[in-house]
C-alpha cells in the first residue's frame, strides 16, 4: 500500500526494509511518519515470510529528530496518558513498542542522527552506522533532557555525562566504540553490510530468534533500563518548567524559518551541527 513518508521493500530473503522518506526535511519525525513506521514494523512482526526488519533514512541523513515545525499534539498515532510530560511518555511508549516486537529490527544510520532520531535507533536491536555519522542530542543545551534517556544504559555513566552536559555529537566510529552502535563502516559499505547481517540473522527460526532477542532485553529490564527511561519522562517534564527552557520554547513558531533560526541560536555558541561551517 502507498505511504506518505516512508518507502517499503524486501531487499533480501525474509528481510523487510523501511526507508524514512522526507529527505527535504532531513527525515524529521512527524506523527504521520512515526505512525507509518510502527504500522509497517508491526505488519512485518505478523508476517510469516519476514524474519527481520531494517530502518534507514533517504537522502543525506538518518533523521534530524522530531519535526519541530509540526504541531505534534495533533493526530498522535496512539493514546497515552495526558498531563505534564504527555509527549515524552507518548514517544517513549512508541519506542518501547519497537523494543517489544518479537522480530529483530536493525537501524542503518548515516549522516545526522539527532534527538528523536537517536531514540528511534535506540529502540532497534542492532545499530549499524557510517563511520562519519553524527549522533547526538543537542536539545539538552536549551530545551530539556531527552524524551528517552538511553545514554547511561548504552555508553556508561562517564560518557553519558559528557554527552548530556554538552549536547555534543559522537561520530559513527565513536558510537560503535562507546556502545551506542553495534558496528561502524565506511559509508559506501553501510548498505551492503547491513543487508548481509539481516540476511544472516534471518536464517535463525523466528520462534527461537524472538527468545534470543527477548533474553537480552529482559536482562536490561532487570537492571532497570525500562523503568529508568520511563521515569526520565517525568524529569523531562520538569525541565520544561525552567526559565531557560520556557524562554527558548517561547521563541518557536511552526514555520521553517523560525525553527531553523532557533536551532542556529542553540548551536552557534558551540560551533557545530548546522552552524559548523559558519
Amino acid at each position: 500500500m502507498p505511504y506518505e513518508h516512508i518507502l517499503v521493500d524486501d531487499p533480501r530473503p525474509r528481510v523487510r526494509r523501511v526507508t524514512l522518506n522526507r529527505p527535504e526535511k532531513r527525515n524529521a519525525l512527524n506523527n504521520r511518519l512515526r505512525a507509518e513506521v510502527f504500522e509497517v514494523l508491526e505488519q512485518a512482526d505478523r508476517d510469516p515470510d519476514i524474519s527481520i526488519s531494517i530502518v534507514r533514512g533517504a537522502g543525506p541523513c538518518f533523521s534530524a529528530g522530531y519535526d519541530l515545525s509540526a504541531d505534534n499534539r495533533v493526530d498522535q498515532p496512539y493514546h497515552s496518558a495526558a498531563g505534564p510530560g504527555q509527549w515524552s511518555r507518548h514517544v517513549v511508549e512508541g519506542w518501547f513498542g519497537i523494543w517489544d516486537l518479537a522480530k529483530p529490527v536493525v537501524a542503518q544510520v548515516h549522516g545526522y542522527c539527532l534527538a528523536g532520531g537517536t531514540e528511534l535507533a535506540t529502540a532497534c536491536d542492532i545499530v549499524y552506522v557510517a563511520d562519519d555519522a553524527q549522533i547526538g542530542y543537542p536539545p539538552v543545551r536549551l530545551m530539556s533532557p531527552p524524551d528517552m534517556q538511553y545514554h547511561p544504559w548504552l555508553v556508561g555513566m562517564r560518557r553519558a555525562m559528557e554527552l548530556m552536559l554538552t549536547g555534543d555529537a559522537m561520530s559513527g566510529r565513536e558510537a560503535a566504540e562507546w556502545g551506542f552502535a553495534t558496528r561502524s563502516f565506511p559509508l559506501e559499505e553501510l548498505d551492503a553490510r547491513t543487508l548481509d547481517f539481516a540476511e544472516r540473522a534471518a536464517k535463525v527460526p523466528v520462534e527461537l530468534q524472538q527468545l534470543n532477542k527477548r533474553s537480552v532485553h529482559r536482562a536490561m529490564e532487570i537492571m532497570g533500563a525500562r523503568a529508568a527511561m520511563r521515569a526520565g519522562t517525568e524529569i523531562q517534564a520538569l525541565a520544561f518548567t525552567t526559565e531557560a527552557s520556557r524562554n527558548y520554547m517561547s521563541t518557536f513558531r511552526r514555520d521553517g524559518g523560525s525553527v531553523k533560526s532557533q536551532l542556529d541560536q542553540r548551536d552557534a555558541t558551540f560551533g557545530d551541527y548546522r552552524t559548523r561551517n559558519e
